[in-house]
């Protein structure tokens, strides 16, 4: 902030001491301009001489020296706003600084040479003042406040609800509030685009601009933005903006739209009805109106370019069979069109589609039977009946090949040099007990021990049965079409059972479960079998070939103490003894 201006008034207040303040102030002088390299006496002769100047000088002369100071200086603030005031002077012995202001304040601290306050509820343009005393005479600095302030309102006029295109259009502006004015300015616009930039005059403001409405107006949005610009003062631009205001523009020809509907309609079905109209503007603005008699439609609109195209699904009523009339009413803007064209409901009965048992058991006598009405020609299973306006049958015994057999009847119609058509269908059900179809259930199965198999069976049957299989004797269950480990304890008898409420049937399965290394322990019993045998002959032939090296001793009888002697094999007895 920059530093208040001061002025200096003369006091009534005579000073207290003519030699305090220039003596400090000489001693500061001595401490900023003395260097320190120089002599003791020239020293000595300085200070004399500032003590001889200050004595000659006039009460309070010295104190000119020291202006207040006041900050911030000149501030800007929002209004309502609070803000701190520091009012500080560089006299070494300031007394009394205060602050005059018109505005609510508050001491907030003080202290050699300065003193704090807090304004608030700062709601206008004021002027603050400080004041002190600095060696009798009084010291002041003021500081000018600027509130600034938004715009409470601004608001931009209602649009026309249509405006036609080629016409001029007014748009307006207000802006209420908004300080300081010479800082406010009013900018009318269209989207993003300036139509106009007026300062704001007058309580409440009002920026009008007139402009020549085209079809790059229509959905164009409208608004008015003010500016209040501060920068100048240290601020920034604060900009505040209207609701936008849509415009819509419209043109519409004179030519009715064109509208394209059925000639003949059955009573319980439906069709769709067209309405088109070209060279509007907005298409995608029209509303499209279609009507069946007093049955109001509910039409889907599309819009390509300058056409706009409605089309709705007509439902007749017994209620309006007969000569009707569809209209088709299109409004855009404040004008409208409408077209009308006839039709013709009719009533077309059947055709109805029976079965004497819609769910028969096995061996049953089924009939199928189709009717329409008057004039109407029906054929069921390709077999047509005998005239228009009469049944279709036929019967049949039902089998299990009939279960879920469909049956489908075709009704045509001659109206107005038109064929019209309608089908229905109906299936039959046949109850027959379960069967296991042995094609798909093998009877002997042959697994490895610890591999993971499924027993893949099917059955059917309406309703259809549940499958189960179990071993015979040990009653357990093995899972049927569901993974599962093999055991050996799996292999035997197998009853598979499929149960219904028609009764039941039983296939049987041998389940032959090997071990999983069977060929190999064959081959390791054999090598251990070859192994023995390999074994005991070399010990027989070892314990025999011993016994054949082993010494024949021969006791001397004419000796009881004799040294023994050892003798050959046999086949040595002739050599000498050893």
């Amino acid at each position: 902030m920059g530093r208040g201006h001061g002025s200096w008034v003369p006091s009534r207040t005579p000073a207290r001491s003519l030699s305090g303040a220039p003596i400090g102030g000489a001693r500061g002088r001595l401490a900023t301009m003395s260097p320190s390299g120089l002599l003791r006496g020239a020293c000595r002769t300085t200070l004399i001489s500032l003590l001889l100047v200050c004595c000659l000088l006039p009460p309070g002369a010295q104190g000119q020296k020291f202006p207040l100071r006041v900050e911030p200086q000149n501030p800007v603030l929002p209004a309502g706003g609070s803000f701190l005031v520091n009012c500080s002077t560089d006299c070494p012995k300031p007394k009394l600084i205060t602050l005059e202001t018109s505005l609510p304040k508050k001491p907030v601290g003080n202290g050699l040479g300065w003193a704090a306050f807090q304004l608030s509820s700062v709601t206008s343009d004021s002027q603050v003042l400080c004041s002190g005393f600095c060696d009798g005479f009084q010291m002041t600095a003021s500081s000018d406040i600027t509130v600034y302030r938004f715009p409470e309102r601004v608001e931009m006029a209602p649009l026309p609800r249509w405006q036609p295109v080629g016409e001029n259009l007014t748009l307006r502006c207000q802006v209420a509030g908004g300080a300081p004015r010479t800082n406010l300015t009013v900018v009318l616009l269209r989207g993003e685009e300036e139509l106009s930039r007026q300062p704001a005059v007058g309580e409440p403001a009002e920026a009008t601009v007139t402009v020549l409405a085209g079809r790059d107006d229509h959905l164009a949005n409208f608004s008015c933005r003010t500016e209040l610009d501060l920068r100048s003062r240290g601020l920034g631009l604060f900009q505040n903006s209207s609701a936008p205001r849509q415009l819509r523009t419209f043109a519409l020809p004179v030519t009715p739209p064109h509208l394209v509907v059925p000639r003949l309609l059955e009573v319980g079905t439906t069709w769709s009805v067209n309405c088109t109209l070209d060279r509007l503007f907005p298409a995608s603005e029209a509303q499209v109106q279609l009507a069946l008699g007093n049955q109001m439609l509910n039409p889907a609109v599309e819009s390509h370019g300058d056409t706009i195209t409605a089309t709705a699904t007509v439902t007749a009523s017994a209620e309006q069979e007969g000569a009707r009339e569809i209209v088709c009413n299109l409004t855009l803007g404040s004008d409208s069109r409408e077209a009308r064209e006839n039709l013709t409901i009719y009533r077309f009965w059947g055709p109805i589609l029976n079965l004497s048992e819609s769910s028969a058991s096995e061996g049953t006598k089924v009939t199928v039977t189709c009717a329409a009405g008057a004039r109407v020609q029906v054929t069921l299973d390709g077999v047509p009946a005998a005239a228009p306006g009469q049944p279709a049958q036929l019967q049949l015994i039902a089998t299990e090949r009939d279960d879920r057999r469909n049956f489908s009847c075709n009704a045509t119609l001659e109206v107005d040099r038109e064929i019209l058509h309608r089908n229905r269908s109906v299936q039959l059900r046949v109850l027959y007990g379960p069967k296991i179809d042995q094609a798909k259930c093998p009877q002997r199965l042959t697994w490895k021990d610890r591999t993971t198999n499924v027993l893949r069976c099917q059955a059917r049957g309406n309703p259809d049965p549940q499958l189960h299989c179990f071993q015979e004797g040990s009653q357990n269950e093995v899972p049927v079409g569901i993974p599962f480990t093999v055991m050996l304890n799996y292999s035997g008898t197998y009853s598979c059972r499929a149960v219904s409420s028609r009764g039941t049937h039983t296939v049987t399965v041998v389940m032959n479960v090997q071990g999983r290394n069977a060929h190999a322990v064959t081959i390791v019993m054999v090598v251990l079998v070859i192994l023995g045998l390999v074994t005991t002959t070399a010990a027989l032939v070892y314990v025999f070939g011993l016994q054949k090296r082993s010494d024949i001793y021969q006791v001397n009888q004419g000796s009881t103490w004799l040294p023994l002697t050892s003798r050959q094999p046999e086949e040595a007895v002739g050599e000498g003894p050893s």
